[in-house]
């Protein structure tokens, strides 16, 4: 197992060897023929958060000759990162045979930030790389993904997280209860980042102790599902809401979308529109939370009635 000099245990237990990364065996035998080249077509790694996308990015870059420059797009994401960063980084001479961009979260980007990359892709594409990932591949334009090998990156089975998290356990010398693992691993499956600091989070005098309450809290979404088909109160989804600090609700309209048979099963094409409605007007919004909770407060009305 790898071990890096660092507190968190999700980065101090994040692979740097391809031969450690788990699950998606049939694209690290691709990836290894591209580290045995030590070169890179460009590559788009899709998929759920904390499933491996930036760790396997960040495996190739330190496997293959090459200088690289990494960048979250959640927080660069307009066109001057693009104009600025990425292509002064792209045009410059390099010490090395090949450069390579990560841009982790490019599913944030601007369509005009996209649109300003794909010419770069294009442009320098004799000795610069790039590799992207995102959550979301429909958010990455057509261009960019013609332009890339893309890769859905499929989490691990419970079983190999379990045996990673196991492993960590034991190098720290912790004590722990194999139950106690599987609930951890059950309550925020399949993101591996989440159960690992939520194992850290719980040790107390190097034994893993569960703190019921809080492992509760992180499954949230479930919680949420269950109060809206019980058609709960509005004041105990808006204090969910709160209390786990929720900032992006990408992933909670999504939810609903996924769940919406279960939730109004009389009136889906009702709640669709209301969801699509809702989702549009989060990208305006300045505070996102009252525009997700305006939306609950129609979805109650519809399953109420």
């Amino acid at each position: 197992m790898d071990v890096q000099d660092h507190y968190i245990w999700a980065e101090k237990y994040r692979p740097n060897l391809l031969s450690t990364y788990i699950g998606n065996k049939h694209l690290k035998l691709k990836i290894s023929q591209y580290i045995q080249t030590s070169d890179i077509p460009h590559l788009l790694f899709y998929g759920k958060a904390g499933t491996g996308k930036t760790t396997l990015a960040k495996i190739i870059v330190k496997n293959i000759e090459c200088d690289y420059l990494y960048i979250n797009a959640s927080d660069e994401r307009n066109i001057d990162t693009v104009r600025d960063k990425v292509k002064t980084f792209a045009s410059s001479v390099g010490f090395k045979p090949l450069k390579v961009i990560i841009l982790d979260e490019s599913d944030y980007l601007t369509p005009v930030s996209q649109a300003a990359l794909r010419n770069l892709m294009e442009t320098f594409s004799k000795y610069t790389r790039f590799i992207l990932t995102c959550n979301y591949v429909e958010r990455i334009i057509d261009p960019i993904q013609s332009r890339c090998q893309t890769y859905k990156i499929i989490p691990p089975s419970r079983k190999e997280v379990a045996i990673h998290l196991r492993s960590i356990l034991e190098t720290e010398d912790i004590e722990f209860n194999l139950d106690d693992i599987a609930v951890i691993i059950n309550a925020s499956y399949p993101d591996i980042r989440q159960i690992i600091n939520s194992a850290q989070r719980q040790i107390i005098d190097n034994e893993l102790k569960l703190d019921t309450s809080s492992i509760i809290q992180n499954n949230y979404k479930l919680k949420l599902l269950e109060l809206l088909s019980s058609n709960n109160s509005f004041v105990q989804i808006r204090q969910l809401i709160a209390d786990n600090s929720v900032s992006d609700y990408t992933e909670l309209y999504k939810l609903l979308y996924d769940e919406v048979d279960n939730i109004a099963p009389n009136s889906v094409p009702e709640v669709i529109l209301q969801i699509a409605e809702s989702q549009y007007q989060d990208q305006f919004s300045v505070d996102k939370e009252i525009n997700f909770m305006a939306l609950i407060i129609n979805l109650l009305k519809i399953i109420g009635r």
